[in-house]
């Protein structure tokens, strides 16, 4: 659009120089050729000798560059001297003139050596010419006479030369121009529509560099720009990221907490109360015999201890879920470490009359933290044999699962429930609350070897089974794992 405008102001600024400036030129060149034109007759006429005049070739001899027609007339005797041979309308126009200078009596306008330029109509020949009138210095009266016609079409040659070679000068620069604006150009949309992508957290985009000069140097200034960009936002989105990842954990924290004394405040409120309830009845002298007592006595002890194993497990379970304990990776022999925990477990299975089967295998050694996993399994044991029917079968199995091994412990008993066997592993969680109150449980048991499993990183469940309940862990037995 400007290089359009920018051309039509050529073309009109063109025109007004031919139509003014040149004509001006063109008219103030046209008076100074007059003028000298009549100096060289004053040159030539020096005296008033008709012989001059009878030289063929003293018109020949007058500086005259406008070619204009030359009249010059003795005062004294009027004999007429003109440049042509015409005795046609124009010299019959100019001795009008002179015969009209004659009659007004112009002599008081001009003096000898002076004269006058004027442009006048002549009605004989119906047409416009610039006259120069005057005395030459020896008397004689002069008529200079050039056409304005003549000037004028020279004037409209020049002007439509001129205008043409505007035009093509115009059409030349444009195209010129658009070919340098649109390579000048190129590379700044490019770096405009890299820049827009970089505002979009683009930053794959990167600007092609083809020069040295300072096009060049802010593409590679973009680029930089864009990598440090890169750069800088990538480090905050790792550092937000982070942030975000420690609000989070900050409020999982926060929320264990809270959950934990929840819990604790819930499972410790019955045994204190019966503790406070006993206690009382004791100070009272409610037991009047011994054997009421020692009851008493013996239901404080046993709430007692139920409160110590169950802060004792909660610490526990609080240390592994905070990430507290720190785990004792070592490889150890599993029959072996079951035989021991089925020793020491042996006499509460027999209370209940059940079975417990476990098929001796050949040693079978795992990577874990053998303290944590006696944990594991006790829960397992302790849970079968609660809850396993009377007279009925406890068993002990390991299967291979690639580099694992899985323990597997199957109780003979009732399912569990759909809605409660997805639930089994919560903290505080009963199934059977009553059964669980029953036999001293407080659903932590089942939480300690969730996270325990959590911590190693191995799998561990539950699966209702033919007339049984089946729970299961799994340990690293790789032989080439370096731990």
């Amino acid at each position: 659009m400007m290089v359009v405008f920018f051309s039509v102001f050529i073309i009109a600024a063109s025109w007004l120089l031919c139509s003014y400036v040149l004509g001006g030129v063109f008219r103030y060149s046209i008076k100074n050729n007059l003028i000298t034109t009549y100096n060289s007759c004053n040159e030539l006429f020096q005296d008033e000798s008709g012989d001059l005049f009878e030289n063929g070739d003293l018109f020949g001899q007058i500086k005259n560059p406008q070619d204009a027609v030359v009249m010059i007339v003795d005062s004294d005797n009027g004999k007429l001297y003109t440049s042509i041979n015409d005795e046609g309308q124009m010299m019959e126009g100019m001795r009008s003139l002179m015969n009209s200078i004659r009659s007004e009596d112009n002599e008081s306008q001009f003096g000898t050596g002076e004269y006058i330029i004027r442009r006048n109509h002549d009605t004989i020949t119906n047409a416009d010419y610039y006259d120069l009138i005057g005395r030459l210095n020896n008397g004689y009266e002069v008529l200079l006479r050039t056409p304005i016609a003549r000037v004028e079409s020279v004037m409209q040659v020049m002007t439509h030369l001129f205008i043409y070679i505007c035009i093509g000068l115009m059409v030349f620069g444009t195209s010129f121009m658009l070919l340098f604006s649109n390579i000048f150009a190129a590379p700044i949309k490019r770096m405009s529509k890299a820049a827009k992508r970089m505002s979009e957290l683009d930053f794959d985009v990167k600007i092609p560099v083809t020069s040295n000069d300072e096009i060049g140097e802010l593409g590679n200034s973009m680029n930089e720009m864009s990598e440090k960009l890169e750069q800088t936002i990538s480090e905050l989105k790792a550092a937000n990221i982070e942030l975000q990842r420690d609000i989070a954990e900050r409020r999982k924290i926060d929320d264990m907490r809270k959950e934990f004394l929840s819990h604790v405040s819930h499972e410790l409120k019955t045994p204190i109360a019966l503790i406070q309830g006993y206690a009382e009845g004791l100070k009272d002298d409610m037991c009047d015999d011994k054997e009421s007592r020692d009851f008493y006595t013996d239901v404080i002890i046993d709430e007692s201890h139920k409160m110590n194993t169950m802060v004792k497990r909660l610490l526990t379970l609080n240390e592994i879920e905070f990430g507290d304990t720190k785990l004792n990776i070592e490889r150890f022999e599993l029959v072996g470490f079951v035989n021991s925990i089925l020793a020491s477990t042996k006499i509460l299975a027999e209370e209940k009359g059940a079975e417990i089967i476990f098929e001796e295998e050949p040693p079978v050694y795992v990577w874990a933290d053998e303290y944590m996993i006696e944990e594991v399994f006790t829960n397992y044991l302790t849970n079968a044999i609660h809850y396993v029917r009377k007279d009925g079968v406890i068993r002990i199995s390991f299967k291979p699962m690639g580099n694992d091994i899985r323990v597997c412990v199957y109780n003979q008993g009732d399912w569990i429930a759909e809605e409660d066997i997805g639930r089994v592993f919560e903290k505080f969680y009963k199934a059977d609350k009553a059964r669980t109150r029953e036999y001293g449980g407080n659903g932590i048991g089942l939480s300690i070897v969730a996270a325990t499993m959590e911590a190693h990183g191995k799998k561990y469940g539950v699966e209702n089974v033919a007339d049984g309940v089946l729970f299961y862990f799994d340990l690293d037995a790789n032989v080439l794992a370096d731990k």
